[in-house]
């Protein structure tokens, strides 16, 4: 063995891997959890596995996060089986410890959580080309195709009121109530800006409320390296990182990609004329959204999907500024104003897709057709 360290070693030996341990070494990029390529051997075949330390300061309910990635992953490998597909390949499988559990709290406290490694398969941090966006789309339709019976209500909050833009629109109105560091004078426009479009945050929980807007199982991240494209193919493969699955709005889902994956220019640009959104990626994330989900979605949640877009987009704004008027104190910032920056490039794009508006609605309308 080799690169082990005490508590990888431990807790690497409380799962039932095939084989003796042969090396574990650090693996991927992700910011939140640390994540290694455990490597065993049996009768000179080699296994692969992830084993991960989870965050428990980010994440609060362990035990509460693990239920919700069984369930969920559990679900999807079954239906995977019944549409014919590779559940060890389109989903991801947890490896139990030896004593059956999902997960293992070490000697020191720590939280380790093993999977299946998914081979001939990798995570693309940049759209390289048009097609890697219209296979996430597809992706993360799929999801809420095979999910769509799920009842999400069995699944607790990884994170309390992730996307629930009115406790944030609070959260933004007391930072600037309190303005600590003396910041809110400096950015009376942004915060005009945000304050007006008040009455558009809480439509999601009212309809869903009213039960006009289904509950769906959500993911919460669906940026294009939570997704294993296929080496082979170049086909979207598996969903991964789940730990912010939660009950939510498939609207969100959609509208957090479009968020990230449309928008002309970085999530930190200063020049202000370089943000805009694509028409043509929003249109083929669509199109690949809506023929992943097969006809699952309602009537309802499609007409909403550009509204989902501008929501995640303005909350995220809003997240920035929040943070900015607070001092910087939960998104890593690299020079002064950083927050800032990233504030004005988000609702620059709220701004342009409000003048797109009409043409949002006829590209979303141009694909509710799709018949699987």
């Amino acid at each position: 063995m080799k690169n082990m360290g005490d508590q990888k070693l431990e807790a690497a030996n409380a799962f039932a891997v095939k084989g003796q341990i042969k090396t574990c070494t650090p693996y991927g990029s992700g910011h939140i959890n640390h994540t290694f390529l455990l490597v065993c051997e049996e009768n000179g075949e080699e296994h692969s596995y992830i084993l991960q330390q989870m965050n428990h300061e980010v994440f609060k309910d362990i035990p509460g996060l693990m239920n919700n990635v069984r369930e969920v992953t559990a679900f999807l490998r079954r239906q995977i089986l019944e549409n014919h597909g590779n559940p060890d390949r389109e989903t991801l499988n947890l490896i139990p410890t030896k004593d059956g559990n999902d997960y293992y709290k070490d000697s020191q406290g720590n939280y380790w959580r093993t999977y299946l490694f998914i081979s001939d398969a990798t995570c693309y941090d940049l759209v390289e080309k048009p097609e890697d966006f219209y296979q996430s789309g597809k992706a993360f339709g799929r999801f809420q195709c095979l999910l769509a019976d799920f009842p999400a209500e069995k699944l607790v909050e990884t994170i309390p009121d992730f996307h629930n833009t009115p406790a944030r629109f609070l959260a933004f109105q007391k930072a600037v109530e309190t303005d600590v560091m003396q910041r809110a004078c400096q950015v009376q426009e942004e915060i005009r800006f945000i304050s007006s479009r008040e009455k558009e945050m809480g439509l999601a929980l009212r309809m869903q409320q009213e039960g006009a807007l289904p509950l769906r199982v959500s993911h919460n991240d669906t940026k294009l390296n939570n997704i294993m494209i296929d080496d082979a193919t170049r086909q979207a493969l598996c969903i991964i990182d789940l730990d912010t699955i939660m009950p939510g709005f498939s609207i969100f889902d959609y509208g957090d990609s479009i968020r990230f994956g449309a928008n002309t220019a970085q999530e930190d640009e200063t020049d202000l004329s370089k943000v805009s959104l694509s028409l043509p990626l929003f249109e083929i994330y669509t199109k690949g959204y809506l023929e992943g989900c097969e006809g699952r979605l309602t009537e309802t949640e499609i007409k909403l999907l550009p509204y989902g877009a501008k929501m995640m987009t303005l909350e995220c704004g809003m997240r920035f500024l929040t943070d900015y008027l607070q001092g910087d104190v939960y998104f890593h910032t690299s020079r002064e104003g950083h927050n800032l920056d990233r504030c004005r490039t988000q609702l620059a794009l709220v701004a342009d897709m409000e003048k797109k508006w009409t043409q949002l609605e006829k590209i979303v309308e141009k694909y509710t057709t799709y018949n699987p």
